[in-house]
């Protein structure tokens, strides 16, 4: 018995087992069941980009040693999509039709455990709010572009194209 002892006093010090970081963590069970569902529907497209996804956190995890939140998931899964979206117009444009394709497949299935995404009108909100808190600070032109995105980021984690807000920024300082 002092084997397993030691072994949970080894798991308790690397918190990878902290029960209470477990049970508040929505998006990683939602991904099990959804790997278990693609599993059992003999889907295998979906069950290899849920698999990817699994392993990039899981990968995560290891490198941290720790359990990771849902933001921290969601962070994720924005690297991924990100990824999907140049892969797709790398694609296109080399007229690979059909690994864009499978890439926009992968893309769909990824933002399924994304937030609802920010409509137009809250994203252009949060732009002007962070605009108008910046220039408050006295800060004006492109040394701002990096404080807004900040500001901006926080806000809309998760639900909006942070590449197409940039684009947005840029043009309104500018």
């Amino acid at each position: 018995m002092p084997n397993r002892d030691m072994r949970r006093a080894r798991c308790a010090k690397m918190k990878f087992f902290d029960r209470d970081s477990i049970m508040s963590n929505t998006l990683k069970p939602q991904l099990a069941d959804a790997v278990k569902t693609a599993m059992r529907a003999k889907d295998a497209p979906r069950l290899g980009t849920l698999r990817f996804l699994q392993a990039a956190i899981k990968q995560k995890e290891v490198d941290e040693r720790r359990e990771l939140d849902d933001a921290e998931v969601i962070a994720i899964i924005e690297k991924q999509v990100k990824q999907r979206r140049e892969s797709i117009a790398a694609f296109e444009q080399a007229g690979r039709a059909e690994t864009a394709e499978q890439e926009k497949a992968e893309l769909t299935v990824l933002q399924e455990f994304l937030p609802q995404a920010a409509a137009a009108e809250e994203v252009e909100a949060a732009i002007a709010s962070a605009i108008a808190q910046v220039n408050g600070q006295g800060i004006t032109g492109a040394p701002a572009m990096g404080k807004v995105m900040a500001l901006v980021k926080a806000e809309l984690a998760g639900r909006a194209d942070m590449s197409a807000v940039s684009a947005q920024v840029k043009a309104r300082l500018m």
